[in-house]
């Protein structure tokens, strides 16, 4: 019995249809579909709540709008006007100073801070924790206590200038001294996080390299200029290009300035991105304000270009 069923069950087997399973995605495939659902869900937000507004700001350049719901359309006239507008050309000239102070001392502040704690001690872990402090505290209260720190006469620092018969200095209430301030206070809040960064770059560069140089007669200013910066050139453009931005359009930038000095005195430390604050939400100049951002936006992605261009992306080639 047993015989006889083994050749009916085999003939069952033959018998019954394939079931087609249809073309197999290959890993390469796998991996890329994985990849695009990773991405899609950040990609999405920054189209709705970047994207979206981006080119709403660009379209509310062409209009007159009271912020009651009425639009107007006057084509270019905003941006004649903006060409026309002596505050909105100080803005610009008090951004331009702030970026090009700003970017160098966080690069170079950055970098240093980097190289002295780049080596893995207890002590330095405590002194990256304290140098990237400022990062974890809100910026209002930096703000606040920053500004009762530089206090006419009787702030800390203007006392502590006193116990040397130095006169006392209006930090944030000259106009010589109103933007450096800032910009000082910029430094000290950010340079952690490039600190990080510098930190990250120097780790990825073989040691190797620094003890073939020793072995050759290099000195620690040689192999500084003839490895580390070269290899630090990746770092060194995103560092570039982020703090560029941040000096533009960051969050210090505005909430320091609404906080601190409210664009006074003078309006010496009034940036271009205060100022179209003030013409949106303070004179209801909506229009306007859009026009103002959209030529920031433009400029940002002109000098996002440029950099691009005289850096190559940050490439560099092991010679």
């Amino acid at each position: 019995m047993q015989n006889r069923a083994a050749p009916a069950r085999e003939g069952a087997r033959a018998a019954a249809p394939s079931v087609d399973e249809g073309p197999r995605l290959s890993n390469r495939a796998r991996e890329r579909i994985a990849g695009y659902l990773f991405v899609a869900p950040d990609a999405i937000g920054l189209l709705i709540f970047v994207g979206g507004p981006m080119i709403l700001s660009l379209s509310l350049g062409f209009f007159s709008v009271s912020g009651f719901g009425e639009y107007e359309f006057v084509g270019i006239a905003n941006y004649r006007r903006m060409m026309a507008d002596p505050l909105f050309w100080r803005s610009v000239e008090v951004t331009v100073l702030y970026v090009v102070a700003l970017v160098p001392s966080l690069y170079v502040v950055g970098l240093g801070l980097a190289l002295l704690v780049q080596s893995n001690s207890r002590f330095n872990t405590v002194v990256r924790s304290l140098l990237f402090m400022p990062q974890t505290v809100s910026l209002v209260v930096v703000g606040l206590v920053w500004q009762v720190l530089l206090v006419d006469k009787i702030g800390l620092f203007n006392q502590f200038g006193a116990t040397f018969n130095l006169q006392s200095i209006s930090w944030l209430g000259d106009p010589r001294f109103a933007l450096f301030t800032v910009i000082g206070i910029s430094v000290w809040f950010l340079m952690g996080f490039y600190m990080l960064i510098f930190l990250g770059g120097l780790q990825d560069i073989p040691r190797e390299y620094y003890e073939a140089a020793r072995i050759d007669g290099a000195g620690a200013v040689q192999s500084f200029f003839k490895i580390t910066l070269p290899l630090l050139q990746p770092t060194s453009f995103f560092v570039l290009l982020v703090s560029t931005v941040a000096a533009v359009c960051g969050s210090q930038t505005f909430d320091l300035i609404y906080i601190m000095t409210k664009g006074g005195p003078a309006n010496s430390t009034s940036l271009a991105i205060f100022y179209i604050y003030q013409q949106a939400f303070l004179f209801n100049e909506y229009g306007y304000a859009a026009a103002m951002a959209s030529v920031l936006v433009v400029v940002l992605m002109a000098i996002t270009v440029l950099l691009f261009a005289l850096t190559r992306g940050g490439r560099f080639t092991y010679g």
